[in-house]
């Protein structure tokens, strides 16, 4: 199985968090890719969140399950969002996608499995990244009975 994080935007290298996502990326033990779309060109809103959208959907494979971060979705706890890793483990790809600034298309929220809320806050996309890397590392460590996650 492979997990995708696909996500608009480029994370500077070196920088404080691609350093934590690329820690929890390998401690997770799940192969994982990192895949960073960007729009450069100077479009209006509704044209610059369908570009994104085609972009971060030509970067995943169609037989993922496709799970999009976005803030009006589910909320999971860290056990429920364990449970849904192990059940979408089992039917294959999963590929986690990650909006830009104006947020997520209708037609990347259609394609999803699931559209998740990592919460209420808003938050810069950079530390969207690294909340998700941790939370996949964490689901790996309850599935695997690790003592890192403590109820």
């Amino acid at each position: 199985m492979e997990i995708v994080i696909a996500a608009v935007g480029k994370m500077k290298s070196g920088s404080a968090e691609a350093e934590l996502v690329s820690r929890y990326v390998k401690q997770s033990r799940w192969q994982i890719k990192i895949v960073e779309v960007e729009e450069k060109r100077d479009l209006p809103k509704e044209a610059r969140k369908k570009s994104e959208a085609d972009l971060l959907l030509g970067a995943i494979k169609n037989t993922c399950t496709i799970v999009a971060l976005d803030e009006h979705g589910r909320e999971f706890t860290s056990l429920e969002f364990a449970n849904n890793m192990k059940k979408w483990e089992e039917c294959g790809d999963i590929a986690f996608i990650i909006g830009g600034a104006d947020g997520l298309t209708d037609e990347v929220r259609a394609k999803a499995a699931v559209v998740m809320s990592m919460g209420k806050m808003t938050m810069p996309h950079f530390l969207a990244r690294v909340m998700l890397a941790e939370q996949i590392y964490r689901a790996r460590t309850i599935i695997d009975g690790h003592p890192y996650h403590r109820d």
